[in-house]
């Protein structure tokens, strides 16, 4: 399944992903800008990711000058670290962009009342997978009961079931182009 949703993301049109990401930047700029939250996690897309290079951007201004976003910073064990985003991203290793600020820790995303994370398909009982590597279910593992996690996806990806793990987190909810936020 993972590699079937990789080689269709990398089969889209590059008008057709910028369409994507604008849609899915939109939907999230919404919920965002309804909910008010004073810490958002977030991410920063690679590739052919939803919400595009963009997005952290985007994120960050619908927040405003109430809450703060911190992005992820990869271990070397491929857990998350995080750090604040201040509008700057750094390159880092195996393609990503991350934050320069100081690090927070571990359990930095216990402090988050929204939570938005990268998947690959996301089921409707809200299983939610992703690369393999584990790094995002770690982190989720840390939130405390409550926290909206909301994965973006493009078209296609809500499906009715996706493999899962013990170790696998739950989201609550899903932004595609088409469908805006479906909650889950």
């Amino acid at each position: 399944m993972r590699a079937a949703v990789l080689a269709a993301r990398r089969s889209l049109a590059a008008p057709a992903r910028e369409a994507a990401a604008a849609a899915v930047v939109t939907a999230l700029a919404d919920l965002v800008r309804a909910s008010a939250p004073r810490l958002v996690c977030g991410y920063v897309p690679v590739g052919s990711e939803p919400g595009g290079p963009g997005l952290a951007e985007a994120l960050w201004a619908a927040l405003g000058a109430h809450g703060r976003l911190l992005l992820p910073v990869l271990r070397p064990d491929n857990d998350l670290d995080w750090a604040f985003y201040t509008g700057e991203l750094a390159v880092a290793g195996r393609g990503l962009r991350e934050p320069p600020g100081e690090r927070l820790g571990l359990s930095a995303v216990a402090g988050a009342d929204l939570i938005v994370a990268p998947a690959l398909a996301v089921d409707r009982r809200g299983m939610r997978l992703g690369r393999g590597g584990g790094s995002y279910d770690r982190a989720l593992a840390r939130k405390p009961a409550g926290v909206p996690v909301i994965a973006l996806l493009h078209d296609g990806e809500l499906v009715d079931r996706v493999p899962e793990a013990a170790h696998d987190q739950r989201v609550t909810g899903v932004i595609t182009p088409a469908g805006g936020l479906t909650r889950l």
